[in-house]
């Protein structure tokens, strides 16, 4: 699946900068941002930037990748529930994906995440690394 230029630019604040909305109204946090809150129905955000740190709350190795990840098998993909009570899903890294488990503290980290073919566009955006205190 490609990714066009315009709609990469306005991902960008998500991708880059882990922001979300927090409604004005009822104080329910989304990531990405809404444009209306499920929650109350209000249109009214602030911006905030998220911690990025959290919980590993489930998780599965691919050890059959799909084109263009082959060369990163086994890996390992899991739902983080961040600080902010918001889950996340992303990829776990730097670290053998047969240890993870149910509770580890995990923080986000940018990456490479691929490369467009048709226009050379490199895309980053947000995986999971174990918390080591730093």
């Amino acid at each position: 699946m490609s990714m066009h230029v315009p709609r990469h630019w306005r991902e960008t604040p998500e991708r880059y900068r882990m922001e979300a909305g927090k409604c004005k109204k009822c104080g329910g946090i989304h990531f990405p941002s809404r444009l209306i809150c499920p929650e109350c129905g209000t249109r009214e955000f602030d911006t905030i930037r998220l911690a990025g740190k959290g919980e590993l709350v489930t998780y599965t190795i691919i050890r059959v990748a799909p084109t263009g990840f082959k060369d990163l098998t086994p890996y390992a993909v899991g739902i983080v529930k961040l600080d902010e009570g918001i889950q996340v899903m992303g990829q776990v890294v730097d670290c053998n994906p047969e240890q993870l488990k149910v509770g580890d503290r995990l923080v986000t980290q940018f990456r490479r995440i691929n490369e467009e073919g048709k226009t050379g566009m490199i895309m980053y955006g947000y995986k999971f690394v174990p918390d080591v205190g730093l």
